[in-house]
């Protein structure tokens, strides 16, 4: 029986050296491994080039790397929520490579299905396809690199002729990655809002850890059931439900008076809106 469980998150990211690229699961603060991310921080591991929809905030999910100068590029499709990112990108501390989101998705999911590379309007016209979208900056207000020229070719679409830029596929050394479940053989199964980005980092990494919820034993997950089959995934540890859990912004009504009449649940008491994301 193959076993892919791990002991700690320690033990598990301990391998992972300076300088590694990394694919790194979530959503906003939705599904980061963030236990797996403390630990990498512990081990004082720096030079990072990571892969991630966003970087966290400033002391939560990628952020707190980030706070503590461990990661030198980023690859995102969104960078808000963080002032330390701001600052350290404007200041050419970081380098930058802005990719839109579904762009970002496809190329994580292509690296990990063998497809070296891709063509999708996303971006023609604009400076993804054209160049000369800052990835560094000099410190003075100067951009020190410079996103390159892709290429772009015409394709006939129902029977009308489109540009498409070529895009590139993503692989990273490793890919951290939280999961609400999974068995001993890597088999995987995401909840809500963290399976937008955590299969698809897990597929990009050539090495994919992944920290779950609840481990079970092969079998207990229906096999109609598997989000992302355990072939992807090298390593697992268990971190139990109870791990803490951040949301970037709940909402809550203010008042009744305010928000009108307030629908029942159906067993006597009032509802109240939470948002989470």
């Amino acid at each position: 029986m193959i076993d892919k469980t791990w002991p700690s998150p320690a033990e598990a990211v301990a391998d992972i050296p300076d300088g590694a690229s990394l694919a790194v699961g979530g959503f906003g603060l939705s599904g980061n491994p963030i236990a797996l991310i403390e630990a990498l921080l512990a081990q004082g591991t720096s030079e990072l080039s990571v892969v991630s929809n966003n970087c966290g905030v400033d002391d939560w999910g990628l952020g707190i790397l980030l706070g503590a100068h461990r990661i030198r590029k980023m690859t995102s499709s969104y960078v808000g929520e963080n002032k330390e990112f701001e600052r350290q990108f404007l200041s050419g501390e970081l380098e930058l490579e802005l990719t839109p989101q579904g762009t970002l998705a496809e190329k994580l999911r292509a690296g990990g299905s063998g497809i070296a590379a891709f063509y999708t309007q996303t971006g023609v016209g604009t400076q993804v396809a054209e160049g000369g979208l800052p990835r560094r900056y000099d410190g003075a207000g100067g951009v020190a690199v410079a996103s390159p020229v892709k290429d772009v070719r015409t394709f006939d679409v129902h029977g009308q002729p489109r540009e498409f830029v070529l895009e590139e596929a993503i692989t990273t050394d490793f890919s951290l990655v939280h999961a609400w479940k999974g068995d001993r053989h890597g088999n995987l199964v995401f909840r809500k809002a963290a399976r937008s980005f955590n299969p698809l980092a897990a597929m990009a990494g050539r090495t994919c850890i992944v920290q779950v919820e609840h481990l079970v034993e092969p079998g207990e997950i229906d096999p109609d059931a598997v989000h992302l089959p355990g072939v992807y995934v090298h390593r697992i540890v268990e971190v139990g439900p109870d791990i803490t859990k951040r949301i970037e912004k709940r909402t809550v009504r203010e008042s009744v008076a305010d928000a009108g009449p307030v629908p029942s649940t159906g067993s006597g008491t009032s509802a109240v809106t939470v948002k989470e994301n």
